[in-house]
């Protein structure tokens, strides 16, 4: 296989393993980033934004993009999505998840897991 043949396919892996980690639309997960318990969770430098709120926002554009516009900056960015969403549903807690924490650190990385 020849390394264009190989970046195709990593290419492609990446986009499909981030579709089916992102189970929110681009509107969806716009509305919620707007909502006070999704700027009320996640790790924040500084005080500022937490970084999966910053992250959702970065989903937001590249749910919307092109695929063809995709660059390698995109790509890394999906595969950081993808691994942080398969990480965290690890970590599911016992009950009912719908007012958790959890639920909404997810939610901001595009992963609504009551969907």
């Amino acid at each position: 296989m020849s390394g264009a043949e190989r970046g195709d396919r990593e290419r492609r892996e990446t986009l499909d393993r981030f579709g089916e980690a992102v189970n929110m639309t681009a509107g969806e997960l716009e509305k919620w980033l707007e909502t006070d318990e999704s700027q009320a969770v996640g790790q924040k430098n500084g005080g500022g934004e937490s970084t999966g709120h910053a992250s959702g926002r970065r989903i937001v554009e590249l749910l919307r993009a092109k695929k063809g516009d995709l660059g390698d900056d995109d790509l890394a960015h999906m595969r950081k999505v993808t691994g942080y969403v398969h990480r965290h549903l690890g970590q599911r807690p016992g009950g009912d998840v719908t007012d958790t924490a959890w639920r909404y650190s997810l939610m901001n990385w595009g992963h609504d897991p009551k969907k």
